[in-house]
């Protein structure tokens, strides 16, 4: 079975563990204070858990999810997450992470910006239009009428589809968006971002995002 990594265990990383170890994933959780702050984490998830590093978990992963602040994301270590696939569940707030120019003004994404912090890894956008408590309690079975769907963007096909089936075996549907250029579309402030909507229903919120001009 597929061990997953985690950089970045708090609301949503550290529910998306839950989810993962509870589907039989083995979990490798990290955060920024060290992995001795994750022991209740742990025993709340269970034997398929552990804390480590954020190196170690990047190298444990063969799947790694970014859950960090964005003004942390140069943090996230490079070599040992070459070739592999790296969501992002990352959200970018002036208010706390500081204005960035290029993404104020439209000219790239947050995504965008992981991805060439990690030019051998093939980065994900899922996970961050959603909030942790509904991500935790709003899954259903696949085919179950009106399933949530979660927007995801990406540049790799084969990595989006890997994502995708995660996605659904902890009970939601996907639309994909595109490549990592068009993640804007479920950033915060647009439509797409944060409904509690079906696959349909996205489609159409996320066709109504509008950006700030390059």
């Amino acid at each position: 079975m597929t061990t997953i990594g985690f950089i970045g265990s708090g609301n949503i990383g550290g529910t998306l563990a839950k989810l993962f170890a509870e589907q039989g994933y083995d979990v490798v959780i990290s955060n920024s204070r060290g992995p001795e702050t994750l022991a209740d984490l742990v025993s709340e998830i269970g034997e398929r858990a552990r804390a480590v590093t954020a190196a170690e978990a990047a190298e444990a992963g063969e799947i790694v999810v970014v859950s960090i602040p964005f003004l942390a994301v140069d943090t996230v270590p490079v070599a040992p997450l070459a070739g592999k696939v790296v969501i992002d569940t990352n959200n970018y707030y002036f208010e706390r992470d500081g204005h960035v120019a290029e993404i104020d003004d439209g000219s790239t994404t947050p995504s965008e910006i992981l991805q060439a912090h990690l030019p051998e890894s093939h980065v994900v956008k899922l996970f961050n239009a959603i909030q942790a408590g509904h991500l935790a309690t709003q899954g259903v079975p696949a085919g179950t009428a009106g399933r949530r769907a979660l927007p995801l963007v990406g540049d790799d096909a084969g990595a989006k589809a890997t994502v995708a089936a995660l996605a659904d075996e902890i009970g939601y549907d996907v639309v994909d968006a595109g490549p990592l250029a068009e993640g804007w579309r479920f950033d915060r402030d647009q439509p797409a971002y944060g409904p509690e909507v079906d696959a349909a229903g996205l489609t159409d919120l996320l066709a109504q995002a509008k950006r700030a001009s390059a």
